[in-house]
């Protein structure tokens, strides 16, 4: 997961609280604390961290408990709201309007990863419906148009780049008049080894030509609390309407880098979870603190959903899925469309309740073995089965057995899993949201929170 050690270090304290016997200065003290250490390890910058922390005691202190939770469940929850403030509120989404072509121009240091960003975005917006195109403006380093064109070949979208010119002026109008039919334009341009005057003139300039409706700046997480001034200096200078953090996936860093930028001002509109060209996440401050603390990010999970089938299919799957009204039919081809989703290591993290469970990545690799043989069993199954599966037996269990060569133990198993998946989903509501979430529990936290 992202930030795992974070995520594990937040749990943990909150678990401490839910354990606790009762709420009093000490116990908010001793949180406090906690949460200071866990996120100074995480790289968030010190002062940012004692004003968080600062804010957390004081509502923790002062507020009055609301009707319908525990002193406990309030305290967990400010601590939930103030993160959610910490990172950004609400999520900075992009929503191309009916102007032709809708550009995005793409900016930053040398090394940042923004090429392969470009290629995530490509496949991220493609995936929605949009027709996209790709532009090289980056003249300065000799394989940056032919990494581009790889990038964008290996999505499926056009590249258009001129070999040999040093102009990026001349290489924008020369394909303006073919990008017009295109929905969307992600526009690479020079990145260098450090801020530069002559980058921040060519960004202006070219921001200037193109007018783009989003000027993105992709910073590595791996520069941890640099990422502030680099952002703040992009911001001021180059007018950036917001931040992608490439990276995410792979450092300890990542907590500096995230609350840097959200800090300036930039807001942070996408993270690269991971190398493959899907590993892109629209950042969504309310899901990404849900994740961390173990409460999921159903949002997430749907929008993976709607990648991986019809949007009227997965939305309408998904509508029966928080209302706990899905038979075989409709498990089956959610988990056909968890094939398409990703690793089930990450989807789990998403599914509120599930991720405290702390099931070791042995443990869902082995859960994923089963999943396919519950697939060759259900495709022995008749219609009635699939649609009813309380009417199984152990005489159907048997024919289904011999008929997929799948042990009936693990069919039983698998019908079993059914109903408790069934049962948890109605007895949580399908919310992820915290305060909603919690009142579902009546009073309670959710499973592995220690009440």
């Amino acid at each position: 997961m992202v930030l795992d050690k974070l995520g594990s270090s937040l749990k943990s304290t909150l678990q401490k609280v839910a354990k606790a016997l009762f709420v009093d200065e000490s116990l908010v003290n001793e949180l406090v604390k906690d949460l200071q250490k866990a996120l100074l390890q995480a790289d968030v910058n010190v002062k940012l961290v004692f004003e968080l922390t600062k804010g957390i005691k004081e509502r923790a202190l002062k507020e009055e408990t609301p009707k319908g939770l525990t002193k406990k469940e309030h305290l967990i929850n400010i601590v939930y709201d103030e993160l959610v403030k910490f990172l950004g509120k609400e999520s900075a989404e992009i929503k191309p309007g009916k102007k032709k072509p809708f550009k995005i121009m793409m900016v930053g240091l040398f090394g940042s990863g923004k090429t392969t960003t470009i290629g995530k975005l490509a496949k991220y917006f493609t995936k929605r419906g949009y027709k996209v195109a790709t532009l090289g403006l980056d003249v300065h380093r000799p394989a940056a148009p032919q990494q581009l064109k790889q990038i964008s070949d290996s999505v499926h979208v056009p590249c258009f780049i001129l070999k040999g010119e040093k102009d990026p002026v001349k290489i924008y109008k020369n394909f303006e008049k073919e990008l017009s039919k295109f929905d969307i334009v992600i526009v690479d341009t020079a990145g260098r080894d450090a801020l530069s005057k002559d980058l921040i003139t060519e960004i202006k300039n070219l921001y200037d030509l193109i007018k783009p409706d989003e000027n993105l700046l992709v910073i590595s997480a791996d520069i941890g609390q640099a990422a502030q001034m680099q952002a703040q200096t992009f911001h001021d200078n180059a007018k950036v309407s917001g931040v992608v953090v490439s990276r995410m996936d792979g450092t300890a860093k990542g907590g500096g880098a995230l609350t840097a930028c959200s800090a300036t001002g930039a807001p942070i509109k996408f993270i690269g979870v991971g190398e493959k060209v899907d590993d892109l996440e629209r950042f969504n401050p309310p899901g990404f603190v849900g994740r961390l603390l173990g409460m999921g990010d159903i949002e997430a999970l749907l929008e993976k959903a709607k990648e991986a089938m019809p949007m009227e299919k997965a939305e309408d799957l998904g509508k029966r899925f928080l209302k706990g009204d899905f038979n075989l039919i409709d498990l089956y081809e959610q988990m056909m469309a968890m094939k398409k989703m990703g690793p089930l290591t990450k989807i789990v993290e998403m599914i509120p309740g599930f991720s405290q469970l702390k099931m070791p990545k042995e443990m869902l690799q082995v859960q994923e073995g089963k999943l396919k043989k519950w697939r060759h069993a259900m495709d022995s199954m008749t219609q009635e089965e699939l649609e009813n599966p309380e009417i199984m037996s152990a005489s159907r269990i048997d024919r289904i057995s011999k008929g997929s060569g799948v042990p009936a133990k693990d069919i039983r198993e698998m019908i079993k899993q059914y109903k408790k998946s069934k049962k948890l989903v109605k007895m949580m509501g399908g919310k992820g949201d915290m305060k909603k979430l919690m009142k579902q529990f009546k009073g309670k936290l959710p499973p592995g929170m220690g009440m």
